[in-house]
């Protein structure tokens, strides 16, 4: 196993940069969407996701959700029902 991982080390790097800046960004309710912003944004980087065309489809389409259809809006589920869109023959 090699003592260096520099693949490993460049993927924490945004984190770890981030940090210090995250210390202070102001009143800790800021602190909490930030965090949830964030953690959108990494998981539709794991997911292959284009983060404009989640977020814009999220904000579009949450006003108007149930609290029972909240968990087909995780980055997770939205990925494979728009997968499941694309691999369906378009109408004509």
């Amino acid at each position: 196993m090699e003592i260096d991982n520099n693949l490993i080390e460049n993927a924490i790097r945004p984190s770890a940069l981030g940090k210090k800046n995250w210390l202070f960004i102001g009143h800790p309710s800021a602190g909490e969407r930030s965090a949830i912003l964030y953690t959108l944004l990494g998981s539709c980087r794991r997911h292959d996701l284009n983060p404009f065309d989640y977020l814009k489809d999220l904000f579009t389409r949450l006003p108007a959700a149930k609290i029972t259809e909240i968990k087909q809006f995780t980055p997770a589920a939205w990925a494979k029902a728009h997968a499941q869109q694309k691999a369906l023959p378009q109408a004509a």
